[in-house]
């Protein structure tokens, strides 16, 4: 049966008129329903699913009011990015551990009003390292779709200068935005402010740009959520770690989840694929490189005016991947 985070974003979509998001998490229910042995259930949500795709709409959408957009204004404009992301955690195919963190940090900011009457705070702070390509990137933007808050990437060219104070008092700026503006704040990349203090080729400027981040980290109260992420958490310096309410580890999917990134990817395309020969051809690659190869296979079958797509088609796919990997 379907999860409930799954259910609550059928609903959500189709309230919503969004057929990809529908669509997209009605596939996850039939792969989540034939793995728990509901193969007759599995097989009609497919068939249904087909039918909506051939008719072409889930539901009319109904004209909404505009979203009050939020653009960073003077030298701001040059240091944040903004967007508005629809996307859900219900869309990720997350590992369970991971998940229930992320879940954990919804719950705590959804109800942020309640923490603070009794003199708590919620995480606002998260550190998510792993190897890239395993859904850091995505986790900002869906948190920021379930929030409904827009999200601020920090633009790292326009942040760091070689001008001696110019950096750090950027990164003011920035944590002034993060005050005034309640959003989701996303630092990619991090190793390039946060890198350890004592390395051997660490620079004056770089030390006390990461002097100043750990202290307007430590004095942030605000309602903002900040989110850094990093393909090396070997190279952050140690005193970050404890600056961060949660540090979630992400990995490369293994096992079942690999056969859910690939049925969900695949949708109406799946044809008779074996999933079992797939994901262990799929072993190694991250959810972005399981993700494309999965579109390139999908395409090639587009253009071929090909219902389906063969075993032996995404198994070449997940092999060029691999080998683009090893370049």
């Amino acid at each position: 049966m379907a999860t409930a985070e799954q259910l609550k974003a059928l609903v959500q979509s189709y309230s919503q008129g969004d057929q990809d998001r529908f669509l997209s998490v009605a596939m996850q229910v039939a792969a989540h329903a034939a793995r728990q042995g509901h193969s007759k259930l599995a097989q009609e949500l497919r068939k249904l699913i087909d039918e909506i795709k051939a008719r072409g709409t889930v539901a009319p959408r109904r004209p909404e009011p505009p979203t009050p957009l939020v653009q960073p204004k003077g030298e701001l404009a040059g240091l944040l990015s903004v967007t508005y992301p629809k996307t859900r955690l219900a869309e990720m195919v997350l590992q369970p551990a991971v998940r229930e963190r992320l879940d954990r940090v919804l719950r705590e900011q959804r109800q942020h009003f309640k923490l603070r009457e009794h003199g708590l705070a919620p995480r606002h702070r998260l550190l998510l390292v792993g190897p890239p390509g395993s859904g850091k990137t995505m986790t900002a933007a869906a948190l920021a779709g379930e929030m409904t808050l827009p999200l601020f990437t920090i633009v790292l060219d326009a942040l760091i200068t070689k001008f001696m104070g110019e950096t750090a008092a950027k990164l003011r700026l920035v944590f002034d935005a993060i005050r005034s503006t309640r959003g989701i704040y996303f630092f990619d990349e991090f190793d390039a402010i946060g890198g350890q203090r004592a390395a051997s080729n660490d620079v004056g400027e770089i030390r006390r740009v990461l002097n100043s981040f750990l202290q307007f980290l430590e004095q942030d109260d605000s309602d903002s959520l900040i989110i850094a992420a990093t393909n090396h958490p070997q190279m952050l310096d140690h005193a970050l770690f404890r600056r961060f309410d949660d540090v979630i580890e992400y990995d490369v999917p293994a096992g079942e989840l690999v056969e859910e990134v690939i049925e969900a990817r695949l949708g109406a395309f799946r044809g008779a694929v074996d999933l079992r020969e797939l994901a262990a051809a799929a072993q190694g690659l991250s959810y972005a490189q399981i993700a494309r190869a999965c579109d390139d296979a999908v395409k090639d079958a587009v253009l071929s005016d090909r219902k389906g797509i063969s075993t032996a088609a995404l198994l070449k796919a997940f092999e060029e991947r691999r080998g683009l990997r090893s370049k």
